[in-house]
């Protein structure tokens, strides 16, 4: 089998054994709970889970979505969110091969993950996961050669967290100081020009889902839906295809 093909099947499991433990994080996290203590469990029998119950996506197949031991259902996010994590980190990878930026570029997946089953949970975008992540990427920005000089990235931070904490302020808390501080650490990452094109296509992306929720009748109308996920979106997208969408942009108005 050809070397590639390994190297692409081992990035998509190292992604979703690390989305497996996403999940624990986003979980324990924001109810201030240990990452590694008590050892995960059944929610419904408490039974300790073994090696063999947590192998990402297969186990789910495995026992049909059923705990081996209680027969509850387990919700089909987990393996979902795993498989999702693996795509990412080989998308990535595909994408920047071996660069510094797939380095960054998995970083950026794990934090966007890990806020997305936290903000979708339990609508909270934990200080800790920030505050892990933000000395990383302050290292990772300054020693890593990059296209992007240090005056957009600081840029791109101040724009990204000014900008929320200014429709933060106008909504009166319609946006969380959460979603503040991520789209700060998000602008500092991927630069100024690229953080204006995340918060539009997240803007865009939470529009067309926000209609299409309350069309169907899965939201009400006041109900607020978590903005994290759609941040994370868009800032994916912006790294990945950030000079891309501008230059195209660029062309077609000029």
């Amino acid at each position: 089998m050809d070397m590639m093909l390994w190297i692409n099947i081992y990035i998509v499991v190292l992604g979703m054994v690390l989305g497996s433990f996403f999940h624990v994080v986003a979980w324990r996290v924001p109810e201030g709970q240990s990452i590694v203590h008590p050892p995960s469990s059944c929610s419904h029998c408490q039974h300790r889970l073994s090696a063999l119950d947590m192998i990402p996506v297969l186990s789910y197949i495995g026992t049909k979505g059923r705990c081996r031991h209680c027969n509850t259902r387990i919700s089909i996010q987990y393996p979902i969110g795993e498989a999702i994590t693996g795509l990412l980190f080989l998308w990535v990878f595909l994408h920047f091969g071996w660069t510094g930026d797939t380095l960054i570029g998995w970083l950026l997946v794990s934090l966007s993950v890990i806020i997305t089953l936290s903000d979708l949970q339990v609508m909270k975008i934990p200080n800790k996961v920030l505050l892990f992540f933000a000395p990383i990427f302050l290292i990772m920005v300054v020693w890593l050669p990059g296209t992007i000089s240090i005056v957009s990235h600081l840029s791109g931070a101040i724009a990204g967290g000014g900008i929320l904490l200014l429709i933060a302020f106008i909504s009166r808390g319609g946006m969380g100081m959460g979603d503040v501080k991520l789209f700060a650490l998000y602008g500092w990452v991927i630069g100024f020009s690229n953080i204006l094109l995340a918060l539009f296509i997240a803007c865009l992306l939470g529009t067309l889902v926000g209609m299409g929720l309350r069309l169907l009748g899965k939201v009400q109308k006041q109900q607020p839906i978590p903005f994290g996920p759609f941040l994370a979106a868009g800032t994916l997208i912006a790294f990945m295809y950030g000079a891309q969408i501008i230059d195209a942009y660029l062309s077609l108005i000029g």
